[in-house]
């Protein structure tokens, strides 16, 4: 490699978050090094689902178009006892909703993958090393220099970048190198996790997911694209892994629901579901991301969710922080993204501890019972750089349709944006606000962005990159100061 090239980021690896990451920095003209040790897609039926706000950072990525062919929405989970007698659902609605997509989505993670890899593909801001390993990192004032190896052919290679960003999975080399350790959030348990490909279409079990409360032994159902269906069984105590996840174990465990002649195991191996913070995200030029930075039992389908949530909140600062110089930004990644995932983690723990209770006594019903009034988290982000004196500072903001059919965040980009009342529109040029780079104004001429500003007593509310909150200004007065705590010379977490 060319060792006086200098990159602006090194990320280090290339699966959901890396290239999603990769994406978003490219749009914001970062020039971006990728090291992966694995020389294609991993063919693996990973991650099933994804949410509405992931959907957004793929819009402001550009490949809502083609993800579209590839997905389909969830309308949600059905609750069955032991007896098949369904108990109560978790309804999702499939008709888009408050951010202009549907809740959930189902997917194929490959397909995923090779849609967000096709989109930068050669582009010329990016170098991408697959069938590469990153072995040693060194600190700098200024940079960093990352030793790496190309697998095969054994060479031996090194590069320089501002920063270095680990998304490279739960067995990460460079969450080692910031040198923190793990908060464990109290669940870690054996499932075996069998994918199938239906070869009967009538033998489908209906668009639901289904968990099966048995306490002799849980097993989950989820419904994947076109004919993929995923079986996750329990391991219990008395139970030999090995012999478990055998064949003809598999289809005698499952005989019930799914039959040899209606699908064909894709594949099958033994999980052990972790709930695991890492105690820190940044050291200095070092950053964690995704799976390196936390892992979260299935039970809610956030794992790859949080990983591109932490990718729509990073990419931003660190254009800030390599532009503009204002490298104590990135603190804020880690206090807000560490405090959110932590809640969505945590009702991953709740809700996993519920349904592997396999008592069979009072407690275990009256612990079902309480799975009616669970609701997916909607937490808003930890302290960081947004107003938190505002009731809505930190919280996800909707996406409108606007009065040309637009939608917003369409017209926005992955930029700051002011939502104002037409009234104070003139206010904008008259104050000379335009302190914050590329900033958008839309005016609120459509209903529902109206009626958000209106519900929160407000003449205007900016809005982040990442589509969350900074603040609100609730009168004229009260403007100039929004935007300008925004703005590039006052980027400090509040």
């Amino acid at each position: 490699m060319n060792k006086d090239k200098k990159y602006d980021v090194a990320i280090v690896g290339y699966g959901p978050t890396g290239v999603t990451l990769a994406n978003l920095l490219i749009k914001l003209k970062l020039n971006v090094l990728v090291i992966e040790r694995e020389e294609a897609i991993l063919q693996l039926p990973r991650a099933i689902r994804f949410d509405a706000e992931c959907m957004r950072v793929f819009q402001s990525i550009g490949i809502t178009e083609q993800l579209l062919k590839q997905v389909a929405p969830g309308p949600g989970m059905k609750f069955q006892d032991a007896k098949g007698k369904e108990m109560f659902r978790w309804e999702r609605p499939i008709e888009v909703g408050l951010h202009q997509w549907s809740s959930a989505y189902r997917v194929h993670q490959p397909d995923l993958e090779a849609v967000l890899r096709h989109q930068i593909h050669d582009h010329e801001l990016l170098d991408l090393k697959l069938g590469h390993e990153v072995y040693k990192v060194e600190e700098h004032a200024d940079d960093c220099t990352i030793y790496f190896e190309g697998i095969a052919q054994e060479t031996l290679h090194q590069a320089t970048a501002r920063y270095v960003i680990g998304c490279d999975g739960a067995h990460s080399i460079v969450r080692r190198l910031i040198n923190t350790t793990y908060d464990d959030l109290g669940l870690s348990s054996q499932w075996l996790v069998v994918d199938f490909i239906l070869t009967d279409e009538q033998k489908d079990l209906g668009d639901y997911s289904i968990q099966f409360c048995d306490p002799r032994r849980p097993i989950s159902y989820i419904k994947g694209t076109g004919q993929r269906r995923r079986f996750e069984i329990m391991v219990m105590p008395e139970d030999n892994p090995k012999q478990l996840a055998s064949t003809a174990s598999i289809w005698n465990l499952l005989e019930q629901y799914i039959k040899p002649a209606d699908a064909q195991i894709e594949r099958s191996a033994i999980y052990t579901f972790d709930a695991l913070l890492a105690k820190r995200y940044c050291r200095r030029r070092l950053i964690i991301a995704g799976d390196a930075a936390h892992q979260t039992p299935p039970f809610m389908g956030q794992g790859m969710a949080a990983g591109i949530h932490d990718a729509a909140n990073l990419a931003w600062k660190l254009h800030q922080a390599i532009v503009h110089q204002h490298d104590h930004l990135i603190k804020s990644y880690h206090t807000e993204r560490h405090a959110h995932v932590k809640e969505f983690i945590q009702g991953a723990v709740q809700f996993g501890n519920i349904i592997q209770n396999y008592s069979q006594d009072a407690e275990y019903q009256q612990q079902l019972d309480r799975l009616t009034q669970f609701r997916t988290p909607t937490p808003r982000l930890g302290y960081g750089f947004y107003q938190s004196r505002d009731d809505i500072g930190g919280q996800l903001s909707p996406q409108f349709i606007l009065q040309d059919g637009e939608l917003s965040d369409d017209v926005v980009g992955y930029h700051f944006v002011l939502f104002i009342k037409p009234v104070f529109y003139r206010l904008v040029h008259e104050l000379n606000l335009h302190l914050i780079e590329n900033l958008k104004i839309i005016i609120t001429d459509c209903l529902e962005s109206m009626a958000w500003i209106q519900e929160n007593q407000a003449i205007a509310i900016l809005v982040r990159p990442d589509r969350y909150v900074f603040g609100q200004a609730k009168s004229a007065e009260t403007l100039e100061q929004l935007i300008k705590s925004a703005s590039l010379n006052n980027l400090v977490a509040q």
